[in-house]
């Protein structure tokens, strides 16, 4: 079998990951962590281009490899304007638009297609591709309805993660993803819960919207109730936003985000640690219910992935609600580097074509 090399990128916001991949097999991998003092001076996540191509740079050298070496450079795609799920070609297109910021957020996602532009055009134009970006919107038109018509609900999610582990599980039972309806739950610091039918992730609920509160986010909040919070005056928008999204959930109830932790202190008796935890995995599953009711109950398999899927006792407390409506998979932690390789693979191996963003994107939503 023919080796392909690929680079994978994936900026976080204080880490970038960076691997290098032979097919399948992941033979380097570093977390450049950058510091928030580094990060500080910089007004926009996209001004912080630079420096990260350059701590990229640098791995490349340390590690004596070649660009020229490489088969594809594949990045993590970002809160882009509303895609289709697949494997898209980095081009002029993409990049113009998140210089422009034509984009949903500014995230640092969005930095992966500005770096494996530039090391593309710098060398010998290697393809460079992104894969199933945060913005994948596969939405049917009713899931789209929120009840108030200035607020449409939003396709945002752990999208890479979860449409490589619903095809790995269907591929484990020798299925395709297209075949299977599933529902997949990204259980990490943000909760993503999808229903998928043959092939298309037809909902979810936007990890910094609603759902299942998680280690650091709220979730769904009571409407009115946060409506008063927003005028009380003990908030800016900025210092709001960020309670709900980076400081809320068991960090707000408990004073940590670490699942470990918390699991520790309801097996030490703590009392309220223990309503807090039983809370969220309620609050899980009853997401996944709802989910399954989406799909009019023909669920082929629940499949349990994310960096909390790694607790034993998560899982089994999971499955004592949801375990009746079908067998319950479990992928644990967060492949993304994986997914991006094997999205490039795909590309190299000439088994699926890569998708043009001009020809996918959406900007009417």
């Amino acid at each position: 079998m023919k080796k392909f090399r690929i680079l994978t990128i994936n900026p976080g916001g204080g880490s970038t990951k960076v691997a290098l991949f032979e097919n399948e097999s992941m033979i380097l991998k570093e977390e450049v962590v950058h510091k928030a003092s580094e990060l500080a001076r910089f007004e926009s996540i996209i001004e912080q281009k630079d420096l990260r191509e350059s701590q990229i740079a640098s791995f490349l050298k340390n590690n004596k490899i070649a660009t020229g070496e490489l088969n594809a450079i594949v990045a993590r795609g970002g809160a882009f304007f509303p895609l289709s799920g697949g494997v898209y070609l980095v081009d002029n297109s993409i990049v113009e638009d998140v210089l422009k910021g034509k984009v949903q957020a500014d995230h640092p996602s969005n930095l992966g297609v500005l770096i494996a532009y530039t090391l593309s055009t710098k060398n010998n134009h290697v393809p460079a591709f992104f894969v199933d970006p945060v913005s994948v919107d596969e939405f049917d038109e009713v899931s789209r309805i929120s009840g108030l018509k200035e607020l449409e609900r939003k396709s945002l999610s752990h999208a890479l993660n979860t449409k490589y582990v619903a095809k790995k599980i269907s591929e484990k039972h020798g299925k395709r993803y297209e075949e299977l309806n599933l529902i997949v739950a990204h259980l990490g610091t943000g909760i993503s819960i999808s229903p998928h039918r043959k092939g298309k992730m037809f909902d979810v609920n936007n990890a910094n919207d609603g759902g299942p509160f998680s280690p650091q986010r709220t979730g769904t909040l009571p409407v009115t109730g946060l409506v008063r919070l927003c005028f009380s005056g003990k908030y800016t928008e900025k210092a709001l936003i960020n309670k709900i999204t980076r400081q809320a959930g068991l960090f707000d109830y408990l004073g940590t985000s670490n699942l470990v932790d918390v699991i520790a202190m309801t097996e030490k008796g703590d009392l309220y640690a223990k309503l807090i935890y039983n809370a969220m995995i309620y609050q899980i599953s009853k997401e996944i219910g709802a989910a399954a009711a989406a799909l009019k109950g023909e669920v082929d398999y629940i499949i349990i992935t994310g960096g909390m899927s790694k607790s034993a006792r998560l899982i089994n407390d999971i499955k004592s609600y949801v375990g009746w409506i079908s067998k319950v998979e479990v992928v644990e932690g967060e492949n993304e580097m994986e997914a991006l390789a094997f999205g490039g693979l795909q590309v190299l191996r000439g088994d699926i074509k890569p998708k043009q963003y001009a020809q996918e994107v959406k900007y009417t939503r």
